[in-house]
């Protein structure tokens, strides 16, 4: 019984030695997942960029920005007296957090009068939203504390009164996670399931030995990768506009954006990912591996680092660097500002252009090592 099973484990151990990619999926998958878990599953709000619109220009009113730039919640991304730019900068993600300073500020203060400032806050991420209402109004406590800790160490000033806030929600007033989770869902979705159908393109025609097919037939390359990703890109737009139809009409998510720009960027992003799928389809030898390196290479980065669950500012370089180099983030910039904020096309396009230059990226290079095969 046992020189069977020792048989039996030597064949096994043979196959997997003799399978390079088999032996480095089993080590590099997991450190891969752990890694990119790690670095990119957080629960934290941190380095949220916030706009001071300073009309007061005093001591005071910097001494109030102070508590805010010197904390790892927010960065500093700019100080204007400009009310009109504050749209501008809530609408292109520039800023998360505006803080309306009003023109008496320290007047108010020094004389000991009631005072209230503006603060807006982006709630197009609507549980982050909550959390930075939350850092806003103990960093104003804070604040608060200071100014009675100073009136009482110096006699003769009056009392003063708390610094008031009055704060407002854009975008997702009511923080209704619907609105933020379910176009996310759809992003990811869409990055799922086509790269993995992507995938199994040309290696199933290789464990078929049909491929051969193609490599015996006048087809030229670029015949072939167009007749087997056309077909598919069209499916999964179908299905975009399916997930659409569902956000709508079963759960109720606010749409103020153009149909026909989102639809633009969907068709872009479906070709790209059935290209990922493509590309790792033509690299790989069976299907199993084809997967799990699609799998690797989409979904995990797609779903940690593309503004899914946390605002891409929130993130540390390395995680700001590997989220622009997906096309997940690009169209969930798109789909979050086209269902939220109404955003156009001068927001846009440079979404448009990056999903158009990443296609065109992924079908030359399955297009180049497609040639490598039949050669």
């Amino acid at each position: 019984m046992f020189e069977r099973t020792r048989a039996i484990l030597l064949k096994e151990t043979r196959e997997l030695l003799r399978d390079p990619v088999y032996l480095g999926l089993a080590f590099i998958v997991p450190i891969a997942l752990m890694l990119l878990f790690g670095y990119g599953m957080s629960a934290d709000v941190t380095h949220m960029p916030i706009l001071f619109v300073d009309h007061d220009r005093s001591f005071f009113s910097r001494d109030y920005m102070d508590g805010y730039t010197h904390s790892d919640y927010f960065d500093l991304v700019g100080v204007t007296n400009d009310t009109g730019e504050v749209e501008h900068w809530l609408r292109s993600g520039k800023a998360r957090v505006i803080v309306d300073i009003p023109p008496d500020f320290s007047r108010k203060i020094t004389g000991g009068e009631p005072v209230s400032l503006g603060v807006t806050v982006d709630g197009s991420f609507a549980e982050r939203a909550e959390v930075m209402v939350g850092y806003v109004s103990a960093i104003n406590g804070l604040y608060n504390q200071r100014l009675f800790e100073r009136a009482m160490s110096r006699s003769g000033l009056p009392p003063p009164q708390p610094v008031q806030m009055a704060v407002s929600v854009w975008y997702n007033p009511a923080l209704e996670s619907k609105n933020f989770i379910v176009p996310g869902m759809m992003v990811i979705i869409l990055m799922l399931y086509p790269a993995i159908l992507g995938a199994l393109l040309v290696v199933r025609e290789k464990e078929a030995g049909t491929i051969f097919n193609y490599y015996a037939s006048p087809a030229r390359r670029w015949e072939i990768i167009a007749g087997k990703a056309l077909p598919y890109v069209g499916v999964i737009f179908l299905d975009y506009l399916i997930l659409f139809a569902m956000s709508i009409v079963l759960f109720g998510v606010r749409f103020i954006g153009s149909f026909w720009l989102l639809s633009a960027g969907a068709l872009l992003y479906s070709a790209c990912t059935i290209g990922i799928g493509l590309l790792v389809s033509v690299l790989t030898r069976t299907q199993i591996a084809a997967m799990l390196v699609t799998f690797l290479a989409t979904v995990t980065p797609s779903f940690n680092y593309s503004g899914f669950m946390a605002p891409v500012a929130s993130q540390d370089r390395i995680g700001q660097f590997v989220a622009y180099l997906l096309p997940a983030t690009h169209f969930m910039d798109m789909v979050r500002g086209a269902y939220l904020k109404g955003l156009g096309f001068a927001f846009y396009w440079p979404n448009l252009l990056a999903l158009t230059v990443y296609s065109v990226l992924l079908y030359g290079l399955a297009w180049m090592f497609l040639n490598k095969r039949i050669g």
